[in-house]
């Protein structure tokens, strides 16, 4: 569940969704970055989530007992379906365990493998700090969990079209985009967060308060990440850019880098001399991002044009979208699936700072439409994008799962 999120991100919602519909779910976790979690259970909205209890750090061994405990704590409710998140690390080899276990008779369920992800080589594998041993097996694991399984769920176009490329019938293959979380079912009325005028929180001037406090700009721009997806210098080009154009302007960062990317973005807007115009407020529990959120005019999402940007499907820009903030972003990927240029939010062609930067200055000038996007933004994912509806395509992907596994 953390701190990545992938699960609470993905998994947990399309579980809450499919126990909505009937369903019974549990969801089983390894939880080896967070072992204060171990042997923890609880029940949320419906879907039993259960964490192993974490064995003793032996070598090689340890990674054996997570994925036997795993496996037999999945089989022992007799599931017809498993359903595993990732092809890699643990789901990987608990997938490969019940491939086995039905290769030789043993089990009779189905497997069903997710990918929201491109892990291997040009992957994450090219960017986490892997072993070269670690490297290798992940993108073996990749492969193998991606080709050997009775339907396969894709978070992104190009998932769907390198899973084909890898010679898996498109009939298996479904096209599960990430969703947001629907309260009260489909057409529910969404609430819009609270104005900032009364609950977001003072904003902090100058690189994390360097700068210490300052007059309120007229709009503040939105900067949501984890840094990888972009060049930090890139960022700090746009922020100039508006500047220059704009220069009552606030740019608002959130997040915090996996290799400390925010060191050097601090480092950069100090050279550039706009320290007193940016606010980086560092990593925010989820329960407080909507207070930040609400401080929010524009919110911009750069985008670099790789095969990871290509594959991944941002959750953080659905956050945004959901919150009716317009959004900028570089058309790439799954951007393009959710933003309708000029409709939903504006795309730039992928690595044109300059027109990023206009794009920007433009809904700084335009509240017209700047409410009209957000509006349309928010119906988008809601009606098109709901949890709800999404987990349609898994309930096809089971029942696929279920003719091929039982044929």
């Amino acid at each position: 569940m953390r701190p990545k999120g992938t699960m609470r991100a993905r998994a947990l919602p399309m579980a809450k969704a499919l126990a909505a519909r009937g369903h019974r779910v549990d969801v089983f976790l390894p939880p080896w970055s967070c072992p204060e979690e171990s042997g923890r259970e609880w029940q949320e909205d419906g879907v039993g989530i259960h964490n192993i209890v974490l064995p003793l750090r032996i070598p090689l061994l340890r990674h054996l007992l997570v994925t036997w405990r795993l496996v037999a704590k999945a089989l022992r409710g007799r599931p017809d379906v498993i359903h595993c998140f990732k092809p890699k690390a643990y789901a990987g080899l608990v997938a490969m365990a019940i491939w086995l276990m039905r290769r030789l008779g043993l089990v009779k369920v189905c497997l069903v493998i997710d990918s929201d992800d491109w892990e291997g080589r040009g992957g994450w594998n090219e960017v986490e700090n892997y072993t070269w041993a670690q490297r290798r097996f992940f993108e073996f694991q990749e492969r193998w969990g991606l080709t050997h399984n009775d339907a396969l769920t894709v978070a992104s176009r190009a998932l769907e079209t390198l899973a084909w490329s890898l010679g898996v019938a498109p009939e298996r293959v479904f096209y599960v985009p990430n969703g947001a979380e629907v309260q009260g079912g489909r057409g529910a009325e969404v609430i819009s967060p609270p104005h900032p005028s009364t609950s977001a929180p003072p904003l902090r001037k100058g690189g994390g308060g360097a700068g210490g406090r300052a007059t309120c700009p007229s709009l503040t721009v939105l900067l949501y990440t984890r840094f990888f997806e972009f060049q930090v210098e890139r960022a700090v080009e746009i922020f100039r850019r508006v500047l220059a154009a704009a220069p009552q302007t606030l740019f608002l960062v959130i997040g915090k880098g996996f290799f400390g990317e925010e060191r050097r973005l601090l480092h950069l807007i100090e050279e550039a001399g706009i320290a007193d115009r940016v606010d980086y407020v560092g990593w925010v529990e989820p329960e407080e991002l909507h207070l930040y959120f609400a401080a929010a005019d524009v919110a911009i999402y750069p985008y670099d044009d790789t095969l990871i940007n290509r594959t991944k499907c941002a959750v953080k820009l659905i956050e945004l979208m959901a919150v009716s903030i317009p959004v900028v972003a570089d058309d790439v990927g799954q951007n393009g699936e959710y933003i309708e240029h000029l409709v939903s939010g504006l795309l730039v062609e992928p690595g044109d700072t300059e027109a990023f930067a206009a794009s920007v200055i433009r809904l700084l000038r335009d509240e017209g439409l700047r409410e009209a996007l957000g509006r349309e933004a928010q119906r988008r994912i809601y009606e098109q994008f709901g949890w709800d509806r999404v987990v349609e395509a898994v309930e096809r992907a089971y029942q696929v799962a279920e003719g091929a596994g039982h044929g």
